[in-house]
């Protein structure tokens, strides 16, 4: 075989290669990188000029394949890249050193590369559209759910009033011995607790208007922690309040400031053992003032982990959680243009983060 005919078949082998690479990443199953890789491994080992002494390692993310053993370091190398960052690379290898690569075989493993970061890019930009689809369909449920609870929640406001209002009136005309007066409280009690649910289906509802003045949050937050004095004696749980200042600034609707402490702290004390330790922390950090209540619980399931902050999701049991507290402070921090997360302690415990932007406060 002459010169001219060898180079000609060389170049067919190429084409064939760049062509089966194409058909391999069209026809990809997305759910099984690795095979995708081999098979890709494979068709450039069969297009380089020695086939036998040659092998090829792709390595991506979490995947390394290779066509077999390699015993020499003479090799080409190129980059696979996702959105202009390394993501991999194309390794192909000479394992007999006497020999060498054609020149256009440097270019036809750049031209893979430049398919594989294309492929990728595709992906991730599918996956990125899914997740704003669901986001969109979640924003939407949540807007749905919201108008009808402002609804049912101003409905409900006025009935409950009335049972309230009439069995108190009740109580007061009934001795502690009179074998209706814990009737009557049960009914006093379960009416308290349904005017939390409702109050709480309001600010999720963000029926209640939202006044936001510019505070010093050290009073608001120590406040909060009064009113659940009786909450942590009752329970046996210890408390630590930590700040690194006594006078913090904040551009914020104080009342829901401490329904937002309220809520974290009730459910830190509520999964907490007796004598464990409810830790509550204002700290800043760059941009932001940074809440960290933290307790010594059982921690969180993943399933909890996931769905935490989603309206009605709770794991207490029946009666004991409307599954609202903690959707209503995902929605209070975030009309502040803040951020609230949950994740398990590296010991034992929770521990829920909110942090509120900086730009909106002063320090005196």
């Amino acid at each position: 075989m002459n010169s001219v005919e060898a180079a000609l078949k060389e170049r067919i082998k190429e084409l064939t290669c760049l062509y089966e690479v194409s058909s391999i990443l069209v026809n990809a199953d997305e759910t099984n990188h690795e095979e995708t890789y081999r098979s890709i491994a494979q068709s450039i080992k069969i297009g380089f000029q020695y086939p036998t002494d040659t092998e090829v390692v792709i390595e991506q993310g979490e995947f390394t394949v290779m066509t077999g053993k390699i015993k020499t370091f003479k090799k080409l190398i190129s980059t696979i890249q996702l959105f202009k960052k390394e993501a991999g690379s194309i390794q192909v290898y000479l394992n007999k050193t006497e020999l060498d690569f054609l020149p256009e075989e440097q270019p036809l493993i750049d031209n893979i590369a430049l398919k594989i970061s294309d492929y990728l890019e595709r992906l991730a930009i599918k996956k990125n559209e899914l997740l704003l689809r669901q986001q969109m369909e979640h924003a939407d449920r949540l807007t749905i759910i919201g108008e009808l609870t402002a609804g049912i929640a101003h409905e409900l406001n006025t009935p409950l009033a009335n049972i309230l209002g009439f069995a108190e009136l009740l109580r007061d005309n009934l001795s502690d011995h009179d074998s209706a007066a814990s009737d009557v409280d049960k009914i006093i009690k379960n009416a308290m607790f349904s005017r939390e649910v409702v109050k709480k289906l309001m600010f999720f509802a963000h029926a209640i208007p939202q006044e936001k003045k510019e505070v010093n949050i050290i009073p608001v937050v120590r406040d909060a922690l009064d009113l659940l004095d009786a909450a942590f004696k009752k329970e046996q749980v210890r408390y630590d309040f930590h700040i690194d200042q006594d006078s913090i600034l904040l551009k914020v609707d104080a009342v829901q400031l401490t329904q937002i402490i309220i809520n974290l702290v009730i459910n830190a004390i509520y999964f907490s053992p007796k004598n464990g330790l409810v830790d509550i922390r204002i700290t800043q950090e760059n941009d932001e003032v940074v809440f960290d209540i933290s307790d010594e619980g059982s921690g969180l399931t993943d399933e909890a982990l996931d769905k935490i902050f989603q309206p009605f999701f709770t794991t207490k049991p029946t009666g004991e959680g409307s599954g609202l507290g903690l959707s209503v402070v995902h929605g209070i921090v975030t009309s502040h243009n803040g951020s609230i997360t949950a994740q398990n302690r590296a010991d034992r415990g929770a521990l829920f983060t909110v942090r509120l932007p900086k730009d909106e406060y002063a320090i005196e």
